[in-house]
């Protein structure tokens, strides 16, 4: 096997953890305020009030007022594809990215009402679907390459199962989907369930192969 050590991510400077903190703090702003209004009555100018910018950096942050109603970490997806590329070898692929997501699972409980809030825009909204779906499929995408590193990082010495192909490709989208259908069941039962546990049980379906559930 190839040694594979692992790293500590690099810490953002000041100044990258101030530009996360502002694209955060409008995105949430950009949503309360559609949850309330709806999506058509919310300006740039509102938004930006909201959150305490100018509408100038807005649009530093944001092409268009739409993509402001779209929650995306990418801090959350750099630390779940440093996770994956820093895997130790031995493991299934499916139990690499599932343990590089579950570590984030404190961080989207902690905003399951921007979550749910963000679900009520969408479905007063539809139009924003799509761009929150070319989001995902971006992320998606990192995650695969990510994948595809960790894959050829812990080859055996004698060339393993050659180019991996489309494998990143199927496993960063199913485990990106098993995610939101997590976070959508926990979001939909609030205080019935822990996050960890919907979670949980999603990835443990998926590991058995999906059988068909026990009547």
């Amino acid at each position: 096997m190839h040694d594979v050590t692992k790293t500590t991510p690099s810490t953002p400077g000041l100044r990258e953890r101030k530009k996360r903190a502002t694209r955060r703090a409008i995105a949430e702003a950009a949503v309360r305020l559609a949850a309330e209004h709806g999506v058509e009555n919310v300006t740039v100018e509102a938004i930006s009030e909201a959150a305490g910018v100018s509408p100038r950096t807005f649009f530093n942050y944001f092409p268009s007022h739409d993509d402001a109603f779209v929650l995306v970490d990418e801090e959350v997806g750099e630390r779940v594809r440093q996770s994956v590329r820093t895997a130790a070898a031995g493991q299934a692929p499916l139990e690499v990215v599932r343990d590089a997501l579950a570590t984030e699972l404190d961080g989207f409980e902690s905003r399951q009402e921007l979550w749910t809030l963000q679900a009520k825009v969408f479905q007063r909204s539809p139009h924003l679907i799509h761009r929150s779906l070319k989001a995902q499929i971006s992320d998606e995408r990192a995650l695969a390459v990510a994948i595809t590193d960790w894959l050829e990082a812990t080859r055996p010495d004698d060339g393993g199962a050659g180019d991996p192909g489309l494998f990143p490709r199927l496993l960063a989208a199913v485990a990106q989907t098993a995610t939101r259908v997590a976070l959508e069941s926990w979001c939909e039962r609030p205080g019935e369930t822990a996050l960890a546990e919907a979670f949980e049980e999603v990835f443990a379906r998926l590991a058995q192969g999906l059988p068909r559930p026990a009547e």
